[in-house]
């Protein structure tokens, strides 16, 4: 799919976009389509399925330099996940792997919080959801892989 062509009114939607995402050599030849249809997405899920319309896409540090959505995903996704990279208080190198200071690595941890956590949670549980309707079940091994930073029990880690 063509991330240009890309409109997000359902979940299927933004789930293909995600799924995108798990090839790298994908988004590094997409990177700049894929940087523009995740903000849409991340804005799309928080203003329309969520209901939140007070917080501003595109998002800017103190600096005014700009927060990198995609970019902040893919280096905590990369690192095992939010709950990972907070239990290992990795966000002062996450802030710095994306050119940032160490010292905006709290500022970092607030920013995934805000856009990304609740949208991951969201998109982990509808997928599990569908594909038990779908009739596919996954063994033990299966979920945690596929887990990305969450407890076991579905609880998100703490903000």
């Amino acid at each position: 799919m063509i991330p240009q062509a890309m409109k997000f009114n359902e979940f299927q939607d933004w789930r293909a976009l995600l799924d995108m995402l798990e090839d790298s050599e994908y988004v590094m030849k997409y990177k700049f389509e894929l940087e523009v249809k995740f903000e849409e997405m991340i804005d799309w899920f928080l203003r329309i399925r969520m209901g939140i319309t007070t917080r501003p896409i595109p998002t800017f540090m103190s600096n005014n330099w700009k927060v990198n959505l995609l970019e902040l995903y893919m280096i905590v996704k990369r690192e095992g996940g939010h709950r990972i990279v907070t239990s290992n208080n990795l966000w002062a190198m996450v802030s710095k792997d994306m050119g940032h200071d160490y010292q905006d690595g709290e500022f970092i941890r607030i920013i995934y919080a805000m856009y990304l956590d609740v949208l991951i949670y969201y998109y982990k549980f509808k997928s599990v959801q569908d594909d038990v309707r779908d009739g596919k079940t996954m063994n033990k091994e299966d979920c945690h892989e596929q887990e990305l930073g969450y407890a076991g029990t579905g609880d998100q880690a703490a903000v």
